[in-house]
């Protein structure tokens, strides 16, 4: 019995220094101190490591993804319409396009030191690090609306990763928009362009995804990518090439 006992009371102490070294991290990154820990506890417990709760569900980061990624979508879109109130809904939906593609939000998590703090199973981790970093954070500011709420996660997007870190004078400049290139070739030449995508290989976790363009129901350039987007940009790529397009 006093065993039993003692292994609990490592087993809350070890829990207990777990948070508080958390505590600490979620402040260095936030700059305050959270309100309710479990959900940064959440946010950064990768599906690989997902344990059952008492209702039997699986719990892991991607609910809380799925909530980031649509609050960052749309601190983003309301920072670029105020920010450029002279440019068209295609300047704006393609700049924050580049904001918050996986690549961008790799870095942007791995400039604030996210990777020191996601749980992931080490056998998944080669297979799913592409996009690891980038879910988290999305994980990471659904956690952060739910504590503190829409102004302070709009505040900490903008002041904490999007000032420091994202230069958008050097994503306007270099813009290798190919698929916006076919459409705008395809339109002056009276053409008609799909972007069809041919296949999905792979795992939930490591998807790729097979695209093909099609001019006037013509196979063209056929690309691959980790997400539909990097398909089809890779796919509108070779048919540059192919049509010999600046």
């Amino acid at each position: 019995m006093r065993l039993i006992f003692r292994r609990l009371l490592l087993s809350f102490k070890k829990t207990t220094t777990e948070e508080k070294n958390l505590k600490e991290v979620i402040h260095r990154i936030t700059s305050v101190r959270p309100v309710n820990i479990r959900l940064y506890i959440l946010a950064t417990q990768h599906a690989s490591v997902a344990k059952s709760n008492e209702d039997g569900f699986r719990e892991s980061n991607e609910r809380l993804e799925y909530l980031g990624d649509a609050i960052l979508g749309s601190v983003v879109a309301e920072f670029l319409f105020k920010k450029y109130p002279f440019k068209d809904e295609g300047f704006l939906t393609d700049i924050r396009a580049r904001i918050v593609n996986r690549d961008s939000l790799n870095e942007l998590a791995r400039r604030i030191g996210l990777q020191d703090i996601i749980e992931i199973n080490q056998v998944a981790k080669g297979t799913t690090f592409k996009s690891l970093l980038g879910d988290s954070l999305e994980a990471l500011i659904g956690a952060i609306y739910l504590d503190r709420g829409y102004e302070f996660t709009k505040k900490f997007i903008l002041k904490q990763l999007v000032d420091p870190y994202v230069d958008l004078q050097e994503i306007i400049k270099n813009n290798p928009n190919y698929k916006s290139k076919i459409i705008e070739w395809a339109h002056k030449e009276n053409k008609d362009v799909k972007f069809e995508i041919l296949d999905v290989k792979g795992s939930k976790h490591n998807r790729e995804f097979v695209a093909q363009v099609m001019v006037n129901d013509k196979p063209l350039g056929r690309g691959s990518g980790f997400s539909k987007k990097k398909a089809e940009q890779d796919a509108a790529q070779k048919t540059c090439d192919m049509l010999n397009l600046d």
